[in-house]
């Protein structure tokens, strides 16, 4: 079997990869069937030549691969028919922009296997650059902190090398943090990914009554859960599998954290009929202390009123103001500022390379070599012989349309 790894073709540019020259070594050692080419890419944060010194072939031609491997969309363009594919196809939630896009690999016959819905047997997603999300989001969060009130300027994450650089940036303006309440939202792997920044700042973690009632002489920081910021609706207190199987039972109870937050992280997970965290009309009240929002979450329109629109690496921050519900200065007195950026993994490429392609190598490779005994492929594979699989049939009238 040939695999090959894709140039990224989509703008604005990805620096990512799915394997480093180190990962492939591996992979070959893992399992020695296989092989491996290399599109050339003058952007990819491993260059060319840290492949052909690993040993690896650089090629200018990929077709000859069976099995390719990107991260964000391939465009339509320079879709190879007949193949296997791997990347993010941002078509699973019916997303109008892409449209064209599955209808094509539906026409060339391609394979399509999105690393989205790459999951272990109890439905859990294997492969993700969430963790890296949330480690550029809450850098990004205090970054966007220190420009809005003046107090001190920390690089983009995009100019430092690593996220080791990251923290270094982080511990040398802490003493210049004030003495902020900082609350984070979501426990899964986005903000686990919050959590380690928060952490190693070494920020003191409180709990939700100490965090609500009292005060501190230091930057603190509470990790919430939804059953901290949402209450059903008949006031009773049941579990977190409540929630998610009867969200329409339920409704925000944010304020009381909006109340007392200096700055809020978003990570969590939203899903469908869930209560808005905040809304327009909560921004508006007096009550509300929040002037910094790092929404990794990024919906638009969404559980995170301020996010009215996303934000790029190139200008990250936006400012909201609640009172006339516009996009303003984020340094305006009135204003909330918003990080919203969408492609926050982009910024911190090496690690976040490096992080995606040990854990395909461990869930996803293996399946090509044991017959896909734990239906690792089976569960991912989108399209198959010009047709949706009957998993994503769900698309059809997507794809008609």
């Amino acid at each position: 079997m040939k695999i090959g790894i894709l140039q990224e073709r989509k703008n604005p540019p990805d620096r990512r990869v799915v394997f480093s020259p180190a990962a492939c070594q591996k992979l070959l050692q893992q399992f020695p069937n296989a092989k491996l080419l290399v599109e050339q890419s003058p952007i990819r944060v491993y260059p060319d030549t840290a492949y052909t010194e690993a040993g690896i072939p650089v090629v200018t031609d990929i077709a000859e691969a069976d099995v390719l491997l990107g991260v964000k969309e391939v465009p339509v363009e320079a879709l190879i028919p007949n193949k296997k594919y791997f990347f993010f196809s941002h078509t699973i939630k019916k997303q109008p922009y892409n449209r064209k896009l599955l209808q094509a690999i539906l026409q060339k016959n391609i394979e399509l296997y999105d690393h989205e819905v790459i999951t272990n047997t109890m439905g859990q997603r294997t492969v993700a650059f969430g963790r890296y999300a949330g480690l550029v989001g809450a850098y990004n969060g205090f970054r966007t902190y220190g420009l809005k009130h003046g107090i001190y300027d920390l690089p983009k994450a995009e100019t430092l090398p690593d996220l080791d650089a990251l923290i270094a940036a982080l511990h040398n303006i802490k003493d210049h943090v004030p003495n902020i309440k900082i609350v984070l939202t979501g426990k899964g792997k986005v903000g686990k990914g919050a959590k380690e920044i928060l952490d190693a700042m070494a920020l003191k973690e409180v709990d939700v009554d100490a965090y609500l009632h009292l005060s501190f002489d230091e930057p603190v920081y509470c990790n919430i859960d939804v059953l901290d910021y949402n209450k059903r609706k008949d006031g009773l207190l049941i579990n977190n599998n409540d929630f998610y199987q009867n969200p329409e039972e339920y409704e925000s109870d944010f304020m009381r954290f909006a109340m007392v937050s200096d700055m809020y992280i978003a990570g969590h997970f939203f899903g469908d009929g869930s209560p808005y965290i905040f809304t327009r009309e909560d921004a508006k009240s007096t009550d509300f202390k929040i002037s910094v929002v790092a929404d990794i979450s990024c919906d638009i329109d969404g559980p995170v009123a301020t996010t009215v629109q996303s934000s790029t690496i190139a200008d990250p921050i936006y400012g909201y103001d609640a009172k006339t519900e516009t996009v303003v200065d984020y340094k305006s007195k009135n204003a909330i500022a918003v990080m919203a950026v969408d492609n926050l993994p982009c910024e911190l490429p090496k690690d976040a390379s490096d992080g995606f392609g040990a854990a395909f190598l461990e869930y996803v490779i293996p399946a090509f070599f044991n017959n896909d005994k734990d239906g690792v492929l089976e569960r991912a594979r989108m399209t198959q012989n010009g047709k949706l699989t009957p998993r994503y049939t769900y698309l059809q009238d997507y794809v008609e349309s």
